[in-house]
């Protein structure tokens, strides 16, 4: 359950969208690291006392390192503008039944401009959507798309998986001038966008933000116990069917390694062989880097032959992508391992954002 500390802002480490990074002085003295949605609690500065929930950080939990701010309680931010009884800011609650629960406006709702281009859509138009099962794929695949076509326009789905509100990811704030748009879908948020739903989430990417290519990702600090079943990434099987429903292009990027020390995560992981091999019933193409290690690459085909019955296996050529993934506007890192350490794992997400664009036309 949760694990409630209070204490006093010492000092504000740094800022990026949505989020405040603070030192947090407790009352036996010590010091505990905490973050801040100030589009939730308001803005903290020195001085201020704020509640923790401080569980996941006492734990070594996946949080980044942070307690989280729950409330300034002796300065709470103003109401929003609008009034608390009609539905002109919208009326999607996320994160529901939760003490912080925000109250959004749907893209396709009532209210929104976008209503009635949604209310008719059916159809994705082909568009190709690369699914990844962990947030760390998502620079790799953007870099792979925009090596051939860096005037591309790409969506990002934030499913809700990992972290719920969109503001925890650096990653995302440092690629928000590469991407034509954020949707936040289920009950994650904080995106440009938020959809109820994945499906509703990707006809939104396709016509409001008018994106040649998606992807499909849940938001960092996923969710894994170590079994077949018990990973939040499996939803990525789910997510080929909902491409595959919307008349979609589902793209697999696969999770490749040779650095992992968790046998079965090497080759290619056992999740993505849940996700792809037991959940998709759909087709994928689930894309392969040319050019893997020898005893890597006959791994990886030992592994995808069972899926090769339902999905299109490609082989992708990998001409310059290693530098596109040097030049990624942000640090790239899986588990704690950067492209060095584990290049096969980036160069896998990065063919597959190829072959999506390649199809995109």
């Amino acid at each position: 359950m949760v694990r409630w500390r209070s204490g006093t802002v010492t000092a504000v480490r740094r800022r990026w969208a949505g989020a405040t990074e603070l030192d947090v002085e407790l009352p036996d003295g010590a010091t505990m690291r905490a973050l801040a949605y100030p589009e939730l609690v308001g803005h903290p500065e020195p001085g201020d006392r704020v509640l923790l929930n401080a569980g996941a950080l006492l734990m070594g939990l996946g949080t980044g390192g942070y307690a989280l701010v729950v409330a300034l309680p002796d300065r709470l931010p103003p109401d929003p503008p609008q009034a608390a009884d009609t539905r002109e800011a919208g009326h999607l609650v996320k994160a529901r039944y939760t003490p912080l629960q925000p109250i959004l406006l749907g893209v396709d709702e009532e209210a929104s401009p976008h209503h009635e281009l949604l209310a008719g859509a059916e159809s994705l138009d082909g568009m190709p959507v690369v699914t990844a099962d962990l947030h760390s794929a998502l620079p790799a695949v953007l870099a792979g798309i925009h090596a051939d076509a860096p005037d591309a326009r790409v969506a990002y789905l934030l499913t809700d998986g990992g972290a719920l509100p969109a503001w925890f990811s650096r990653t995302l704030a440092g690629l928000a001038d590469r991407l034509a748009g954020t949707v936040s879908v289920g009950q994650a948020f904080g995106g440009d966008l938020e959809a109820s739903t994945l499906h509703s989430g990707l006809l939104a990417a396709r016509h409001v933000l008018r994106a040649d290519v998606a992807i499909v990702a849940q938001g960092p600090g996923n969710l894994g116990t170590g079994t077949r079943w018990g990973f939040s990434g499996v939803a990525v099987g789910e997510a080929v069917n909902a491409v595959a429903t919307l008349g979609g292009r589902a793209v697999g990027s696969l999770r490749i390694s040779a650095a992992d020390p968790r046998p079965r995560h090497r080759g290619v992981s056992h999740h993505s062989l849940t996700a792809y091999g037991r959940v998709a019933l759909a087709a994928a193409d689930l894309v392969v880097p040319d050019g893997l290690d020898r005893a890597l690459a006959d791994q990886v085909d030992a592994a995808l032959a069972p899926l090769a019955d339902r999905h299109r296996i490609v082989t992708v050529p990998t001409a310059g992508l290693d530098a596109a993934l040097r030049a990624s506007a942000v640090p790239l890192s899986t588990m704690g391992r950067g492209l060095d350490a584990d290049h096969a794992y980036f160069l896998a997400a990065a063919a597959a954002g190829r072959h999506a664009v390649r199809l995109a036309g």
